[in-house]
């Protein structure tokens, strides 16, 4: 029984690890420069109070919710392997 449970944790492991490869590629650079901090960043405009309705804000919160999976899968792989 503990076999199948280690098995299909494993596949959702290498599922979550494939997914969170091509989010984080296809993610866009968030740098700001050197400039930004010199002069600081407005953020009271619109892009800035919408930023989680846009595109990369999606990306972006997809990516972290497959990071944490791919954290607690790592760490539920390691339990279960010891057992």
């Amino acid at each position: 029984m503990i076999e199948i449970i280690r098995n299909i944790v494993l596949v959702i492991y290498v599922l979550v690890c494939i997914v969170l490869i091509v989010l984080a590629t296809i993610q866009a650079k968030d740098t700001s420069g050197a400039s930004q901090t010199v002069t600081g960043a407005a953020a009271n405009n619109f892009y800035e109070n919408n930023k989680s309705r846009t595109k990369e804000g999606k990306l972006k919160r997809f990516t972290v919710i497959s990071g944490v999976l791919f954290v607690v899968l790592a760490i539920a792989l390691s339990i279960l392997f010891v057992m």
